[in-house]
């Protein structure tokens, strides 16, 4: 209170809560968690204050603390039972106690059923092993019999799929266009589609190869290689459009009132 200073800042300053500084100051060791943390106290309470700590506790050691405070009592380690010894057949350590004594560990018939039972376990599995070995082949390739059907169906399937794939193709005409100079081409497919929808193509635009069941085909010059089904085909210079029908079957030149525009 001299020294103007507050409770708060010491407790900021100690770590020790305000209701422990006050009954420091009051004297009121019972609200206190034991005489170690009053000692403890004390001496930090001291030094935060600039007074002797150590003579503090030593005044609190002197008039508050009793022999043994602040001690833990050492319990003794109860002492081992003794061990009981299979009695002599003299009788020297037969008595009461002796006889009374509960016997220890299972009985001599349980471990006699327990091993009988263990027998018969391992010799179960024994024969279920052994006659695995012999019977189970069959049944063990079993699956191995059903995935590879499977597989062979899949396979089938796909083989199917493919040569129906191949028919339908063997079926169509194929066209191809490949310019050497810049060449009008107008190609119509099945259902009138625009393959080519009347531009004008160059050496550096290369088209795929179409397949339809029949094409009509306008042609502006004879500037490019025409491959039908797999062959070429001469275009003959013409001064006017050039007109085709393409099926499987081969070309059928069309008159220039015949030839599809594209329009």
């Amino acid at each position: 209170m001299r020294a103007r200073i507050d409770v708060s800042e010491i407790e900021a300053q100690t770590k020790i809560r305000a209701k422990y500084l006050r009954a420091l100051e009051n004297e009121e060791w019972d609200l206190l968690p034991g005489p170690t943390f009053v000692k403890s106290f004390l001496r930090t309470y001291g030094d935060a204050l600039g007074l002797d700590g150590r003579a503090l506790v030593e005044e609190y050691k002197l008039h508050y603390e009793h022999p043994g405070d602040g001690t833990e009592p050492i319990q003794q380690a109860p002492a081992p039972a003794p061990r009981r010894g299979r009695p002599r057949v003299g009788g020297a350590h037969r008595g009461a106690g002796a006889a009374a004594a509960p016997r220890q560990g299972p009985s001599r018939a349980y471990v006699a059923a327990v091993a009988a039972i263990g027998a018969v376990i391992v010799l179960l599995v024994y024969a279920l092993l052994s006659s695995g070995g012999g019977g189970g082949g069959p049944t063990a390739s079993t699956p191995t019999r059903g995935a590879d059907r499977a597989r062979g169906a899949h396979a089938d399937r796909g083989h199917a799929a493919g040569a129906a794939a191949a028919s339908a193709t063997a079926t169509l005409a194929s066209v191809k266009v490949e310019p050497s100079a810049e060449v009008y081409v107008c190609l119509i497919g099945d259902g009138g589609r625009k393959r080519i929808p009347g531009v004008i193509l160059t050496s550096e635009s290369p088209e795929p190869t179409y397949h339809a069941h029949r094409f009509e085909l306008t042609l502006g010059n004879n500037h490019l290689t025409l491959v039908v089904n797999g062959a070429p085909q001469a275009v003959p210079a013409s001064a006017h459009a050039i007109g085709y029908t393409i099926t499987r079957a081969g070309v059928r030149k069309l008159s220039e009132s015949e030839a599809p525009t594209c329009r």
